[in-house]
């Protein structure tokens, strides 16, 4: 910011009169008259009120302008005539050229360093471009982050965009980077010291946007990147876990977060080859075996893998006498051959129903 005191001083060697600049509060902040310096002046509130561009009280002549930010200054001089209304109608031009300047370069700054950011993203900088540049839009090179990719359904992006702004804006080190209408990323700084307490910032993060904006979104998390050359990969690992959470999850809509470093299996699924997928498919489960399965007997299935093939606690939380549910395991084992009961061929069933899950999301999205 300007230091518009060090600006009216040195003016104040030409005016035979005293100036000074007014916020919207009505302080003073500042003066030729350093006495003047963060006093009240009470005319100010009147004149913003009438929506005047100028006006005459108290021996003063006022002038109004408006930021960039929308905020609102007054210029004041003292005397009512003619002189001192040139006066004001000249420190209101000043000021509004030198605010506009500085302020438009911190503007047009920070939207040049957004944009680097977004390409460093989407790997469109060399590697040896990006430690040059993060010096001269200062950005911290060697700094542990990770990257969130935050999820939304494309008519509550905007509304999102703005609470996690908001929620962002007293921590200058980190990015909000909006890359298309449904996703919005943010590049945090997470000293190892404050890893336990991420998932609660999250959840918080997730309350406050369901709360102010009215959206559910999901976010995706990076594994830590020790510098901004390795951001790029963070940012691939935390799209790749939403991805990865919306095909094998179990409740895709209740699991909000979804962490690179803890999806298991699924990770492991989705970089195998389809043939080698396809191939093992077939030779768990016969062709239109799998579909045989009813909705109750697949609920079945869920509920005892979650029990760890736990019989009396899957029956209990069915609802369901033990006997029942012995009928069902055997009808699966008499569709699939599979005996769930046995642990090998229990982690059998479960890798298929994943590769079954995987498969299906590859072949709807070349129907898209």
């Amino acid at each position: 910011m300007i230091d518009l005191q060090q600006k009216l001083d040195e003016m104040n060697h030409f005016l035979d009169r005293t100036v000074g600049i007014i916020g919207e509060d009505g302080r003073i902040v500042a003066s030729t008259d350093h006495a003047l310096t963060d006093t009240q002046d009470p005319a100010v509130r009147a004149l913003l009120a009438s929506g005047d561009e100028q006006s005459f009280a108290s021996g003063r002549t006022y002038r109004t302008m408006t930021r960039l930010n929308g905020e609102r200054m007054i210029c004041f001089v003292s005397g009512t005539d003619s002189v001192s209304e040139a006066y004001a109608g000249l420190l209101v031009n000043w000021l509004e050229s030198t605010l506009r300047c500085v302020e438009g370069f911190a503007v047009r700054g920070a939207k040049e360093r957004k944009a680097f950011l977004k390409n460093v993203l989407l790997e469109n900088e060399l590697p040896g471009d990006i430690p040059l540049k993060a010096r001269e839009f200062r950005v911290k090179y060697s700094v542990r982050r990770i990257v969130l990719v935050v999820s939304m359904k494309h008519e509550e992006h905007k509304a999102c965009l703005e609470t996690i702004e908001q929620r962002f804006a007293d921590r200058p080190d980190d990015f909000v980077l909006p890359i298309d209408e449904g996703s919005i990323v943010i590049m945090m700084e997470v000293p190892e010291s404050q890893d336990d307490e991420l998932d609660q910032f999250m959840q918080e993060l997730i309350e406050a946007i369901k709360e102010e904006a009215m959206a559910d979104v999901k976010i995706g998390v990076s594994m830590p990147s020790p510098s901004l050359q390795n951001i790029a990969k963070a940012y691939r690992d935390a799209s790749l876990a939403l991805t990865v959470g919306d095909i094998f999850s179990d409740d895709p809509q209740g699991e909000k977060i979804r962490r690179y470093d803890r999806l298991g299996l699924g990770r492991l699924i989705y970089q195998l080859p389809i043939t080698l997928c396809e191939l093992f498919l077939n030779e768990v489960f016969e062709p239109g075996k799998y579909e045989e399965l009813e909705p109750e007997t697949l609920l079945t299935i869920q509920k005892f893998f979650e029990n760890s093939l736990n019989g009396s606690e899957t029956s209990r939380q069915l609802f369901v006498h033990r006997n029942t549910l012995v009928y069902r395991l055997d009808k699966v084992e008499k569709i699939t051959g599979l005996d769930l009961r046995n642990f090998e061929d229990a982690v059998l069933f479960k890798l298929a129903e994943m590769v079954r899950k995987y498969l299906t999301y590859v072949e709807n999205n070349k129907k898209s």
